[in-house]
């Protein structure tokens, strides 16, 4: 998917503020979300709504990564995405080029580097990666003595284990330090780190899946972390009549189907032995003609024993996915006080919008979820589902209705004249031969930036978007005449989706002019919002970023921004962010969502950042290097903040 946006950045003046004084303790950030069930808090406070204002550019890392893209096209997909961990006063992190770096965390000095080489030329349907894991896990006491690795997936299709303290591969594992996924399963890639619980790595996978539709299988894989050696294998798609879930695909192809893979960050409850697994829309995203039925275990949380590799349960957020609504946020782990006690959760976060509260035991939900009759298909072959799940008693966030919008009366004619020729009936919309709008669209809602959740305030934290997609199928025979003179047809994206008798096109309700975008429904159009699990209320919801012009659009800053890359919660009650296309970082007051710092980033912001304490001093540190697809500045920093 291809992104057409404009940015400005702003530059900010503040005065200095004297520091709280606190413990001198490190305090690490040893996982993607700190803990690995990925709450995204850290108990820092050094840095708090007091004083926040005054943080200053403590150090910044370049990794020189824009020459690698040179003679390739990677740039036109490069998303520096990657969340730094820190352990033992070392930063890890990779490049989207999924070359490892090791900084000191004081001073921002290179420790080693590791260049996996992957070869750029082939084909990658995204140049980007989240990060690395650390072996052993910090709740690990078994191994707390062992010296500790790092967990490299590459784009390539490998999982790479290196020494932490030299960068150099562990001559043990596998054959010389690398592990082939690609091996028995096709042209995969992996985009997000691998969960660690015990000595066993976990990891998923990542691919293009609307080009045809029986498409790589989208297995589940956990390695020894000693060793490499193979442990349990895992396909969401059943394969034979006596696979669980089988009797849920219909059709001669269904078995054929791909996908349903797990691209994004999975998270780890080692002390009950299980991973949670967010899976995707079985391929191809936007037609099921050749998988009816509701189609168990894609497009759901599944919750598997670590240690042989064979499901506990699972929860289907959309049955029968037809709208690309992968679960592309990390399962978020924690403790929910249902009736005064507190019962152990797992926080599910769409990209329609919907929040899930399943028990982290059994999968049941422990607020309500109803089934509702949603829109039926009128696509020859196509059977929608005729119900899908819905939240109750949670406030459901993103785009959930469509009207038409416009900066001047012109462009609001003109967006109308485009919304009146599609079909929408709500959220659930089915894809249509003559044009259906998908609101909330596959960017969100949630995407893959996620939630926080901050368990002082019991407030469930995310950045949302509010745009809608437009996603029209074409029946193959015929396809040239089609788009032979329609533009709108030409400039959207395509999807092959061989193997079935219709070809994807896809774009956005926004078009591009003279001054960049020109959106065609209202603001705003990303958000920060907090949801208060105490009372199952929307607490505060607040404008994110900006795509137009302020100072030719004044209203602007409330417009919000598309964005891409999480938030984190702190104990000073500051939730930092960056993500939005306009290329800001800042800080929102945790207890009612008020904007309390912001400074403009080198390059764009499309990652989740993180804190930590080191030396008596806390630093707040986020990649910023941009994201092709989005179009925002592309970079190579690692910017880290400070107290004065």
């Amino acid at each position: 998917m291809k992104y057409l946006v404009s940015w400005i950045t702003v530059l900010l003046c503040f005065c200095p503020v004297m520091a709280p004084a606190q413990t001198t303790q490190p305090q690490e950030w040893p996982a993607y979300g700190n803990d690995a069930g990925g709450m995204r808090f850290s108990p820092l406070k050094q840095i708090n709504a007091e004083n926040v204002k005054q943080l200053r550019v403590a150090w910044t890392f370049r990794t020189g990564e824009l020459e690698h893209y040179k003679g390739t096209d990677a740039a036109e997909k490069a998303a520096f995405e990657a969340t730094p961990l820190m352990v033992d006063g070392t930063l890890f992190f990779t490049t989207p080029t999924t070359r490892v770096f090791a900084i000191d965390a004081a001073t921002g000095t290179k420790k080693w580097d590791y260049n996996p080489e992957v070869y750029l030329r082939q084909d990658l349907s995204e140049v980007t990666s989240r990060g690395v894991s650390i072996w052993p896990a910090p709740t690990d006491k078994t191994n707390a003595n062992t010296p500790k690795r790092v967990f490299v997936p590459t784009l390539d299709g490998r999982l790479i284990a290196l020494d932490a303290k030299t960068g150099q591969p562990i001559a043990s594992f596998g054959k010389a330090g690398m592990v082939d996924l690609r091996q028995g399963v096709g042209n995969i890639s992996v985009t997000s780190p691998p969960a660690i619980i015990g000595n066993t790595v976990v990891v998923g996978s990542s691919m293009g899946d609307n080009q045809r539709f029986n498409y790589d299988r989208g297995v589940v894989r956990a390695y020894d972390a000693l060793t490499g050696k193979l442990r349990w294998s895992w396909d969401p798609i059943p394969r034979s009549e006596k696979d669980p879930g089988a009797n849920t695909w219909k059709g001669s192809s269904a078995t054929q189907t791909g996908a349903a893979n797990a691209w994004s960050v999975l998270s780890a409850d080692a002390e009950r032995d299980l991973v949670f697994i967010p899976t995707t829309s079985p391929s191809p995203d936007y037609y099921g003609g050749e998988r009816l039925g509701q189609n168990l275990y894609a497009s759901s949380i599944v919750a598997i024993r670590a240690s042989t590799g064979k499901v506990v349960w699972s929860f289907q957020t959309v049955h029968h996915d037809l709208w690309d609504y992968d679960n592309a946020a990390q399962p978020l782990l924690f403790m929910f006080n249902q009736n005064g006690k507190p019962v152990p959760a797992v926080a599910v976060g769409t990209k329609m919008g919907h929040v899930f509260i399943l028990h982290r035991e059994t999968g049941v939900p422990l607020l309500p979820v109803e089934e509702r009759r949603v829109p039926a298909s009128n696509v020859p072959g196509e059977e929608a589902y005729p119900t899908q799940p819905f939240p109750v008693s949670l406030p459901a966030l993103g785009l959930h209705k469509v009207e038409a919008w416009g900066a001047t009366t012109e462009e609001k004619a003109s967006a109308q004249k485009r919304i009146s020729g599609l079909q929408y009936n709500g959220i659930f919309t089915p894809p249509s031969l003559q044009g259906s709008i998908i609101a909330p669209s596959n960017v969100g809602g949630m995407n893959w930036s996620g939630m926080c959740y901050d368990p002082e305030s019991g407030f469930l934290i995310a950045n949302v978007n509010r745009i809608a997609a437009v996603i029209r199928l074409l029946p193959r025979e015929g396809l040239a005449v089609a788009v032979k003179d329609d533009q709108e047809l030409l400039r959207s994206e395509t999807g092959f989706q061989a193997g079935t008798p219709y070809v994807l096109k896809r774009s956005y309700l926004f078009t591009k002019n003279e001054q960049g975008i020109s959106m065609q429904t209202p603001p705003p159009w990303g958000t920060l919002a907090a949801i208060d699990l105490k009372k199952g209320t929307l607490a505060w919801e607040v404008p994110l970023g900006f795509m137009y012009d302020p100072g030719k659009y004044p209203q602007a800053r409330q417009w919000g921004a598309l964005n891409l890359g999480g938030a984190i919660a702190t104990a000073g009650g500051l939730v930092f962010v960056a993500g939005s296309v306009d290329g800001h970082f800042r800080a929102f007051k945790t207890g009612d969502g008020s904007l309390q710092w912001e400074v403009p980033l080198p390059a764009g912001g499309q990652a989740t950042p993180m804190t930590y304490q080191v030396k008596g001093k806390q630093y707040v540190v986020i990649s910023a290097g941009g994201h092709g697809k989005l179009g925002t500045k592309l970079g190579d920093y690692v910017v880290a903040y400070e107290l004065p």
